[in-house]
């Protein structure tokens, strides 16, 4: 008699794939590098920002009254023969008429930018003759006259808030004369809004526009329909 034998054995567990088994370290690494420096950190630096420079953590903004009239950080445009005038931007805007292309849009905090343009650039060339020109006949100086570099060309950033001394003193008598003012009280204003290189080291003196523009305002200041082109407030 011939026994037959069933053997019978128990089913293999399913395979487990690797990636299983790091889904869970994964997400939660995710979410405490979120929590971290999405949140934690940002609110400490920003706390810590406040507590120690809140001036400076706030926009460096400049107060006139109760209201914001500007940054000690970011230039404004002003065309007035009352005012000193900013070296030239290149920031642009979006054309209204046209949402594809762009229209010349100085001081545009939303889009700082230079040209990009280099030195050999007929564009370039040109836009620096016709401001050379506008300069000097603005402020009655000889066609020939050498001017700094700052007062026809843009920054990089094309927001830059300063001008060079020797700009600011080249604008002194136009500014006197249409303010009524002596030479000497103009002088003497762009002397006190001078700023040191930083540190006594690096970058050169330089003016703050707007600092020396509200200045010019406390000292000698002028009816609203006299002005061309004023201080603006900020949004």
């Amino acid at each position: 008699m011939t026994t037959h034998t069933l053997s019978v054995s128990a089913s293999a567990p399913a395979q487990r794939s690797p990636l299983q088994g790091l889904m869970g370290p994964c997400v939660r690494g995710a979410v405490f590098v979120a929590l971290v420096t999405g949140l934690a950190y940002p609110l400490l630096t920003t706390g810590v920002a406040q507590l120690l420079l809140p001036a400076q953590a706030s926009g460096s903004l400049v107060h006139q009254g109760e209201a914001i009239v500007g940054s000690q950080l970011i230039g404004q445009q002003f065309t007035a023969a009352n005012f000193f005038h900013t070296r030239p931007s290149s920031t642009t805007a979006t054309d209204p008429q046209d949402a594809s292309q762009t229209v010349a849009a100085p001081y545009n905090a939303g889009a700082s930018a230079g040209s990009n343009q280099g030195p050999t650039n007929a564009a370039l060339i040109d836009a620096v003759a016709q401001r050379a020109a506008a300069y000097r006949a603005a402020n009655g100086l000889a066609v020939n006259a050498v001017l700094p570099v700052d007062a026809v060309t843009a920054s990089a950033s094309g927001l830059d808030p300063h001008i060079s001394v020797v700009n600011a003193q080249l604008q002194v008598a136009r500014v006197a004369k249409a303010r009524g003012l002596a030479p000497a009280q103009v002088q003497a204003l762009v002397a006190t809004y001078t700023e040191d290189r930083l540190l006594g080291l690096l970058g050169e003196p330089r003016v703050n526009v707007l600092a020396l523009n509200l200045a010019l305002e406390a000292q000698a200041p002028r009816k609203l329909a006299a002005r061309t082109e004023g201080i603006k407030h900020v949004q």
